[in-house]
């Protein structure tokens, strides 16, 4: 164990100047080491009231956390994912032509988005774990909010090509941090739910995005419809940071508007994770574990595999359904029945998960079995059969619900603040590669069936589905090795030591 390198001191009671008793009486002091130990110790250190409390009162502070901190990341994750997908909705105003993405290049354009994630996610998970959260992350959507208003000044491929790689590299950031977070507000069996609140936004911001951009692209000025379209998304991202920074609580630590019971209460609550709640250290000893641990990779390619989907999904999805002979512009609004259904699934299978017990696993796998359908449907329909084509142009996006649920899961199932954070970034490695693949099996020549590229989809949403039972029954052999071995699930020890779920025999997995 390495020798603390600063450990924090914190008074444990203060007694007001001018009383007598102060004299007599000295201040007491309590020493939390923060570098071995989670930063919750802080807030249990310092309280001296009631250390029990009703379930009631845990209802209202798990409430006050919900209004504070979902608003927030509902509405961060919407316009993430509302800048990222802005260009299959400006490819039907112009954007080909302008920038002359002909051939492989409009594909490209989008997969290196994620060239530039996972460029970015490393730094960006390290700079949450380091500095205030909320002050990271606002800074972040600022200078994205900065670089999507630029696309409206790119002139040809190339330059679309720089934008779309630094707009990867600025929002990677935000899905990892928002996986910590949860993990820092939420018990396990909550997770999932507050999860798909925020992921299911992908969906629903379609619903909106489509109007937005129908009447943008109504426009006839001196700029091209789909340079307006940027211009927009941009300038809202910049000036949405600013809520961000003021009014995203951080972690049950810092937040601010609880009053000390409350706090007590959010922090305390969270032993039963045996995951911690903060530590600002890095830990190497964390990361090997991590590169060691055989179901971290699992979560890893099931990420990669799960989004091959995803490239039809926010890349073609608005040039399917104008393949079907939809107008452009009708086109554009039949893309929200999509967002519906999606959204909805993403946030009904989480909703599942915190309901029914021991079901995550399978909630993947059942998703995954939508996105199948879907695909064989888009690929092997006739193109006249119009009403099949846009129901399987619509549920396509099912993967989504079960990749919602995986988060959660992967949040539950990894404890040591170092490993948890970085196997959060790492999930979303996995996720990227999957968005960089797909795109580029989708080709201009294989329209509009495109075959290659639906075979691509069934062949993976089934091996990533074999691999979420996989995953389930190695942690149940895990569960039965510990329980066997004599030592019960416990809590008492949660925020000692920064304890990995390896290291910690009490943790157990989330099924």
């Amino acid at each position: 164990m390495q020798e603390p390198e600063k450990a924090e001191t914190i008074e444990a009671e203060q007694v007001p100047k001018g009383q007598a008793e102060a004299v007599a009486e000295l201040k007491k002091t309590i020493t939390v080491d923060t570098v071995h130990n989670d930063e919750a110790l802080k807030v249990l250190a310092n309280y001296a009231g009631d250390e029990t409390w009703t379930e009631k009162e845990e209802k209202l502070v798990r409430r006050k956390i919900d209004r504070r901190l979902l608003p927030i990341l509902c509405a961060t994750y919407g316009l993430q994912y509302y800048d990222k997908a802005m260009i299959s909705q400006a490819a039907l105003f112009g954007l080909r032509t302008d920038l002359e993405l002909v051939g492989n290049r409009y594909s490209f354009s989008s997969a290196i988005f994620y060239l530039g994630f996972i460029v970015g996610a490393y730094p960006a998970i390290v700079m949450a774990q380091r500095f205030p959260i909320e002050r990271v992350a606002a800074g972040i959507v600022c200078v994205w909010g900065a670089c999507l208003m630029c696309t409206a000044a790119v002139h040809n491929w190339q330059g679309l090509y720089a934008q779309r790689f630094f707009l990867g590299f600025l929002e990677s950031g935000i899905s990892p941090m928002f996986m910590l977070v949860v993990g820092q507000f939420y018990k396990k069996d909550e997770q999932a739910l507050r999860m798909g609140a925020w992921y299911c936004c992908t969906g629903y911001v379609s619903i909106i995005s489509p109007l937005i951009n129908y009447g943008l692209g109504h426009i006839t000025g001196a700029l091209s419809p789909w340079r307006y379209m940027y211009l927009v998304a941009g300038s809202i991202t910049i000036l949405y940071s600013a809520v961000i920074y003021f009014l995203m609580p951080p972690d049950p630590i810092r937040a601010k508007g609880f009053n000390e019971r409350e706090r007590y209460i959010a922090v305390a609550r969270l032993r039963t994770n045996n995951a911690g709640v903060r530590n600002k250290h890095f830990k190497k000893e964390q990361l090997f574990e991590l590169l060691g641990d055989v179901k971290f990779w699992i979560v890893f390619a099931m990420a990669f595999l799960i989004m091959i989907a995803n490239g039809p999904v926010s890349t073609f999805t608005p040039i399917i359904i104008a393949s079907f002979g939809f107008s452009t512009l009708n086109s554009l609004l039949l893309v929200m029945p999509a967002g519906l259904i999606i959204g909805t699934v993403e946030w009904v299978a989480p909703y599942v998960a915190y309901k029914v017990p021991k079901m995550r696993a399978y909630l993947v796998a059942i998703c995954e079995m939508g996105t199948i359908l879907a695909a064989l449907l888009l690929w092997l329909l006739p193109r006249d059969k119009t009403g099949g084509l846009l129901f399987g142009a619509y549920t396509l996006a099912t993967f989504g619900g079960g990749y919602a649920v995986l988060m959660g899961m992967q949040i539950a199932n990894t404890a040591g603040y170092t490993k948890r954070s970085l196997a959060s970034s790492g999930i979303f490695v996995g996720y990227c590669l999957g968005n960089f693949t797909g795109p580029l099996l989708f080709k201009p020549k294989d329209a509009p069936e495109y075959g290659p590229g639906f075979l691509a989809v069934v062949i993976t949403s089934i091996m990533s589905a074999v691999l979420s039972i996989v995953y389930r029954m190695i942690c149940v052999w895990e569960n039965k090795k510990r329980d066997k071995a004599g030592t019960s699930e416990a809590f008492e020890h949660a925020y000692e030591d920064d304890l990995t779920d390896k290291k910690n025999p009490q943790f157990r997995y989330t099924l």
